[in-house]
């Protein structure tokens, strides 16, 4: 049974997992799930592991000791994770230096991660009596909450920006949300969203505006972890927006830390593009937070976030790991997407961007050879 209390991300508060928490009540920074941990005495070992953790029929919520849920709960689930971890072999140059594997989450139920922090978040709060929500998208996030809603028997309202391409309009209306296009970005749509649950008390799920999503982004690192056989890859290359599950990818290794679970470390790198980068200039600027993007532009849409709330955790994550932030250009992203689709990988150009970082990487020596890097996909070629 999972026991949790919440922690503002500065450190500062801690407080019990009310209902419907959203963000820090004292400064309003974005709220993390601390569990109950084993001491010292009690370490779990890799030969200890709970036996639902190795069904992976159960999908993400085999971790359920791990995640908000408490005994005698039920999931809002769809069958969202358990998705593969794919080599990548024959890519040429260095590349084939490392062991370079994929996190493919293309293969979620909507075709996307966002499948599950969305799970994790319509779970805890329709158990905690949330009867409709409300969420800002560039566009994957908006399909699974509606699908995720759906499911619950719930309401999705989702603001998406005018430009969104048109399936994932369609989809959205497949699963019954109730859609608004605003002219601009993730930015606008944040504020109309917010408006919104401000004025007819829709739950807000907008990333890191309630702190469960990135409970169920952390998943996907608990998975990789495990199919390495309970060791920690070398180095992670996610393509960076909102950033939760980069943040999220860092939760979990310390995580299984506490538990005793883990070997080694990750270096973590975060990706972004040339016209949206407010993470990397931060980064070399080496600044705490990262100052808003002006006139973002580029076609990976899941990276055009010009400002995130979570940019404090983001760059901690990466300095504290190790790591460190790259842009690449839409025409390079474009590259590693066609050459992922080369290799049988159903993915999104953001996933592309990954490829196209670890080439970069790997080439100025920050990547180095016999070390274990994975990359993620986030999503599959469907989405655009």
């Amino acid at each position: 049974m999972a026991e949790w209390e919440l922690e503002c991300g500065t450190g500062d508060w801690r407080g019990p997992a009310s209902p419907l928490a959203t963000v820090c009540p004292e400064c309003g920074k974005p709220l993390l799930a601390r569990y109950a941990t084993p001491d010292g005495s009690a370490r779990t070992r890799p030969d200890q592991i709970p036996d639902e953790w190795t069904d992976r029929s159960r999908g993400m919520w085999r971790f359920r000791g791990m995640l908000p849920l408490r005994e005698g709960e039920e999931a809002v689930s769809l069958g969202e994770g358990s998705t593969p971890l794919l080599p990548l072999d024959g890519l040429g140059g260095e590349l084939d230096a490392l062991e370079l594997l994929i996190k493919d989450e293309g293969q979620n139920p909507t075709g996307s991660f966002k499948d599950r922090g969305l799970s994790a978040a319509v779970t805890r709060a329709v158990l905690d009596g949330a009867t409709d929500f409300v969420v800002p998208s560039a566009g994957n996030a908006a399909v699974a909450l509606a699908a995720y809603a759906a499911r619950a028997g719930v309401t999705a309202h989702i603001f998406i920006p005018s430009d969104t391409p048109a399936a994932v309009v369609a989809r959205c209306d497949h699963y019954g949300g109730e859609i608004v296009l605003v002219d601009g970005l993730i930015d606008e749509c944040g504020r109309r969203a917010a408006a919104f649950a401000h004025r007819t008390g829709a739950f807000n799920v907008s990333t890191l505006k309630e702190p469960y999503r990135i409970e169920g982004k952390k998943t996907m690192m608990l998975e990789i972890i495990e199919a390495l056989g309970w060791r920690a890859p070398d180095a992670i290359v996610y393509p960076t927006g909102g950033g939760t599950g980069l943040i999220g990818s860092w939760k979990a290794l310390g995580e299984l830390a506490e538990r005793g679970l883990v070997k080694g470390s990750t270096r973590m790198y975060a990706v972004q593009s040339t016209g949206c980068a407010p993470i990397v200039r931060a980064w070399s600027e080496s600044l705490e937070a990262a100052p808003p993007w002006e006139d973002a532009r580029t076609e990976a849409y899941g990276l055009r976030v010009p400002a995130a709330l979570g940019d404090f955790l983001i760059l901690r994550a990466l300095r504290s790991s190790g790591g460190g932030a790259i842009a690449i250009d839409d025409a390079s992203m474009l590259a590693g997407t066609r050459e992922l689709g080369r290799r049988g990988v159903s993915n999104a150009i953001e996933g592309g961007a990954t490829l196209a970082a670890a080439r970069r990487l790997v080439a100025v020596g920050t990547l180095r050879e016999g070390e274990t890097v994975v990359l993620f996909n986030t999503a599959n070629a469907l989405v655009y």
